[in-house]
């Protein structure tokens, strides 16, 4: 079990990776720039992390973790599906556009034809992770009445369409600044409005998910 300087420790240590990420790309990191700059030995990261893509693999998985633990802990507790749907927008929209995953795509990008390794942890724990979580949410959704849909999956990709659309990529090339709390708010209530309006049940769809 961590103790509270220990997760002190960690906590700097990955927000370091996250600047030497940043100035030196992924290639040029590695795990003695970020202990020495992080006043951490070497020995240290190597215990903890095991090697870099143990690190940066940690990185990704908690920068989608708020996201994971909401979905999964909505449908653990067969809550409110369209409420935590319009909950998640916000969060998954600054999750994807943010500025730790900006550097970790970044990063992706650069290592495509070296190791591939961060790209495809940014897959595991990105949307291979969450859209099938999402996709469960819907099918309760659509078993509850609250949204028409023949297929949950398909529905989940036109979810991600209209709250996500192209902002990540522009993002990631620099051509779109960090958007502001109020403008993700924004633009995660206009998708949940819009997909709720593409999928809104008639009285002849009562039936339809039994």
């Amino acid at each position: 079990m961590r103790t509270t300087k220990q997760a002190a420790r960690r906590a700097r240590i990955e927000e370091t990776a996250y600047s030497v990420l940043k100035e030196a790309g992924y290639k040029s990191t590695s795990l003695l720039a970020v202990a020495q700059r992080a006043s951490a030995s070497n020995e240290t990261l190597y215990k903890w992390y095991g090697n870099k893509q143990g690190l940066f693999r940690e990185l990704v998985e908690a920068n989608a973790r708020e996201a994971r633990l909401l979905l999964e802990d909505s449908l653990h507790r067969s809550g409110d599906p369209l409420g935590t749907l319009a909950a998640l927008g916000p969060i998954l929209l600054a999750l994807v556009t943010g500025e730790k995953a900006v550097i970790l795509n970044r990063a992706a990008a650069s290592d495509v034809s070296d190791t591939g390794t961060l790209g495809q942890a940014i897959a595991q724990f990105g949307r291979e992770t969450i859209a099938p979580l999402v996709c469960d949410l819907l099918t309760a959704a659509r078993r509850e009445g609250v949204i028409a849909c023949n297929d949950p999956a398909e529905a989940t990709e036109i979810y991600f369409g209209l709250l996500i659309g192209d902002l990540q990529i522009r993002r990631v090339i620099g051509v779109l600044d960090e958007l502001s709390a109020k403008a993700i708010d924004r633009r995660a209530q206009r998708a949940f409005e819009l997909f709720l309006a593409l999928h809104a049940p008639s009285h002849n769809d009562e039936g339809d998910s039994q």
